[in-house]
């Protein structure tokens, strides 16, 4: 079984609030102090390729198409197991949008070769579009799930259970497909071994450009030509403070219920 998984590289979704800024011309989050690390989609995506690949041997390839820290990601999925790694270098747009990805994900498994599966986060952490795994298959003209949170062998093919909204749908399929894999119980990212660590540093990581790829550059540079972001702000609410008062603690209970019931009634 030759299994790719397509990896992104995010800012850090614990990034503390107070830290976090928008490039209003840009209309996308500035990194600042922000780590950068691989989105938990594409590490439940990896994991559950590294399970199946215990019932059907075979090989992982972990693709990661980024920016200048683009390797960090996929040293991650060596160190995690996977087989082999390609780097697509991303030069212009730090978000492009997901027809562009697709388009150069595609470009790079045709130059790849042949997978029985192609697994993609259900979504991106940062901007959770969502729509690069269906456009990816289309590209490909290979069926496509989403929302599989688990795959097993049955009978030639494979078994597939898939999140829904009311519970699971079970669906079989036969190879090549695109999944969009999204998070459960069962595939929980593995924590590298401090050995696997070290040896990450020492495989071989292929890097190619999108010219690479048979790919106009400035046509994937330009991105944001599948949509548009009309607008990306941070909320801001007004909050108020006022201070009880009162010479004793029975006092300041008082003042305390006789001033929620005004706002009560002004509510009301």
């Amino acid at each position: 079984m030759k299994t790719l998984v397509c990896m992104k590289q995010v800012l850090d979704p614990d990034v503390p609030a107070r830290d976090f800024q928008i490039d209003a011309e840009k209309k996308e989050a500035k990194r600042g102090s922000a780590n950068l690390v691989t989105d938990i989609f594409s590490e439940n995506a990896l994991e559950t390729a590294l399970q199946l690949r215990q019932a059907l041997p075979g090989e992982i390839t972990a693709l990661c198409y980024g920016g200048e820290h683009g390797e960090d990601v996929l040293r991650k999925a060596l160190a995690m197991t996977a087989d082999h790694a390609v780097l697509v270098a991303r030069d212009g747009a730090s978000n492009p949008d997901p027809e562009a990805v697709a388009r150069v994900l595609a470009a790079a498994v045709r130059k790849l070769g042949a997978f029985d599966l192609i697994l993609v986060g259900r979504e991106s952490g940062d901007w959770g579009v969502g729509q690069t795994g269906g456009l990816l298959a289309a590209e490909l003209g290979l069926p496509f799930l989403s929302l599989v949170d688990r795959i097993e062998e049955a009978g030639g093919g494979l078994r597939l259970r898939r999140q829904t909204d009311v519970g699971f749908e079970i669906a079989e399929c036969a190879p090549p497909a695109v999944l969009t894999i999204t998070n459960s119980e069962s595939n929980v990212p593995r924590i590298p071994k401090t050995r696997d660590v070290m040896m990450s540093y020492r495989k071989p990581l292929q890097t190619w450009t999108v010219a690479d790829l048979g790919l106009d550059p400035a046509a994937v540079r330009d991105g944001r030509s599948f949509y548009e972001v009309v607008d990306l702000y941070v909320p801001k609410k007004d909050v108020r403070c006022e201070m009880v008062e009162g010479d004793s603690l029975e006092e300041k209970v008082g003042a305390l219920a006789r001033r929620i019931a005004e706002v009560v009634n002004a509510v009301g």
